[in-house]
């Protein structure tokens, strides 16, 4: 007997949650943004729209096609650690701004919509860890689902990205205070940049044994 819909509904969901909260480049980009109010719901939305299009990909059997190709692997594996290396390095860079959030409405007209977008895509779509989770990850567990079932749990995965996304986006708000000392953004950036390197020497590891 097949089991209820609701059910793979939240199954979907704790599988989704249980992948994406976690201290990642992704993630750590959102959390500043937050931080920061700028351009909250265009990263939000954003960072959940890539998910469910990786998502919907899985599902349909990409994840397959990726692990039978190894070039597409080492691509997105050396591709994504550059990425990272870069980005790591203008966290570095930001910590000795000594920067606050008094100055944050000359901040806003600063960081234009389109450096923004750039950002979200390449923390999302340029590590090959993303494609791991959601799309290799996700579309094999997805596949022991019959039909509807697998569109339920599909739609739960989407709904813990949804969720976490916008709640790390307008949640990140809250800690504001703390971040009007120049000290607490020189943590922030420090740790932002070691978890991007951290993540970049991993993908160099696995590119060099690919």
């Amino acid at each position: 007997m097949p089991q209820p819909l609701y059910l793979s509904l939240v199954q979907g969901f704790a599988l989704g949650a249980s992948l994406i909260i976690a201290i990642g480049a992704q993630n750590a980009f959102v959390l500043r943004q937050g931080l920061k109010k700028q351009h909250l719901f265009l990263v939000a939305s954003l960072c959940t729209l890539c998910d469910i299009i990786l998502i919907i990909l899985g599902i349909a059997g990409l994840g397959t096609l990726i692990t039978a190709i190894p070039a597409l692997t080492l691509i997105a594996t050396w591709g994504g650690a550059l990425f990272l290396i870069v980005y790591g390095l203008r966290s570095f860079r930001s910590a000795f701004k000594h920067e606050t959030l008094t100055t944050q409405e000359t901040e806003q007209k600063n960081v234009r919509k389109r450096d923004t977008v750039l950002a979200i895509l390449g923390f999302s779509l340029l590590n090959p860890h993303v494609y791991l989770d959601t799309v290799v990850l996700i579309g094999s567990i997805g596949a022991h689902y019959h039909a509807q079932a697998r569109i339920f749990f599909a739609l739960g995965t989407m709904l813990a990205s949804l969720l976490w996304f916008f709640s790390l986006a307008y949640g990140a708000g809250k800690l504001a205070p703390l971040f009007r000392h120049s000290r607490a953004w020189q943590v922030l950036d420090i740790l932002i940049g070691c978890v991007m390197w951290i993540i970049a020497g991993t993908l160099i590891n696995s590119g060099l044994h690919i």
